[in-house]
């Protein structure tokens, strides 16, 4: 069972056809959804109009909502009447919000893709590690070391002509 869901298998323990409820299924009728709310039925039904709340519809289009949309009814209603936004900035804020969530699971979902891509590429860099011969040995040139070319002296019978 999920935190904060319901499992609803008629009571069985588990043993029968099970499903779960979370915060997003789809419950509540019209009429739930504003007690719990704390609307009115109407005012649900515009903001489903307005695209404040849109709850899910059922195959004859009657309007189901889940506890997520109970939550935003509340936030829209807070904002209204105790910040003083008008529902236009309501869906402007609550669109935001939506975008502001869709990039952090995007966020999540790139870190998580580049957590990945750096495992694989320790792996592969392992991998060729471990392919090199044992019996040779890597040289590094060592900085600062200069060739010098060696001359003989002349002899001292050389050096009486100069």
């Amino acid at each position: 069972m999920r935190p904060g869901g319901l499992t609803g298998d008629g009571g069985m323990g588990g043993r029968g056809r099970g499903f779960e409820i979370d915060e997003t299924s789809p419950v509540y009728v019209i009429s739930v959804a504003a007690q719990l709310s704390g609307l009115h039925p109407q005012t649900l039904r515009q903001y489903d109009r307005l695209g404040l709340v849109s709850p899910d519809r059922t195959a004859g289009r009657g309007r189901r909502y889940s506890a997520r949309d109970i939550v935003q009814l509340r936030e829209v209603q807070r904002l209204s009447q105790e910040a003083g936004i008008n529902l236009a900035g309501i869906k402007r804020i609550l669109e935001l919000e939506n975008q502001v969530l869709a990039l952090r699971m995007r966020v999540a979902e790139l870190e998580q893709a580049l957590h990945e891509a750096t495992d694989a590429g320790a792996r592969r860099e392992a991998a060729v590690h471990a392919s090199y011969r044992r019996d040779l040995v890597p040289v590094r040139p060592q900085v600062g070391t200069a060739l010098v070319v060696w001359k003989p002296r002349r002899g001292r019978s050389d050096r009486s002509t100069d």
